[in-house]
Parts: structure tokens; sequence; C-alpha cells
């Protein structure tokens, strides 16, 4: 049986929905859907752009701590709310993305809090 392990990006969040930012299971590292929060500040931007960074990079410190990093990724899946955005988030999902293309599916839909603009989950395997 492979081991598991729990990764929290200390956000207020993980304990009341009872979820955690990444969970690593032997070689994959699943990292929960991450919203734009600025998890030191608490704060969400209201630019969808600084909302996919600070996404990406709350992904990145968790891929970080489980032994992996962006490179590792093979699956991504983003939620956006306004197809009005994807252009915008695309050019973000380029500058982190644009080497290593994992497999990815982008769907339009409603996320849980108005501020909120863009979601993103990935799985990654450890090499």
């Amino acid at each position: 049986m492979s081991e598991r392990t729990l990764i929290s990006s200390g956000s207020p969040f993980e304990k009341t929905a009872g979820y955690s930012r990444a969970v690593v299971d032997g070689d994959f590292v699943h990292v929960a859907g991450t919203t734009g929060y600025d998890y030191s500040t608490m704060q969400m931007p209201e630019d969808v752009g600084a909302q996919v960074v600070n996404a990406l990079e709350t992904i990145k410190s968790a891929l970080g701590e489980a032994g992996c990093s962006l490179k590792d990724v093979v699956r991504a899946r983003y939620y956006v709310t306004d197809r009005s955005n994807v252009e915008a988030v695309f050019a973000v999902l380029g500058e982190y993305f644009g080497e290593i293309r994992p497999a990815a599916t982008m769907v339009i839909c409603a996320l849980i809090k108005e501020e909120m603009k863009v979601e993103i989950e990935v799985m990654a395997r450890r090499s």
C-alpha cells in the first residue's frame, strides 16, 4: 500500500470544507481546485490574470512540498466563470504550461463565491 501524505496551503477553507490542498499518493500528487486568493493576505484580486497567477503559485508551492514541480503536471482542469476571460486565462497558462503541455480541460461554470473568476486543479506524477 502506498503512503498517503496531506499537504496544506494554510487556507482556512481547508479545515472548514474538509479538504487538503494536495494529497500525495505514491508517485501521484493530486492538487485540489485552487482559486486566486493570495493566502498571505486572504485577498482576491479583481483581475482574472492575477487570479490565475495566484492559483498557479499556490499550486507550484504545494507541488514543491510534495517533491515535484509544474514540469511534473500530467493533467489540468480549468474552471472559468465567464467566456470573456478565457483569452486572459490562456495568456497566463501559456506562460506557465506552454512547454509542459499537460492534458487539459476548461469548463465555463459558476464558482462558489462571486469574486472567484477561475479555479485550477492539477495532477502530477513525481519522477
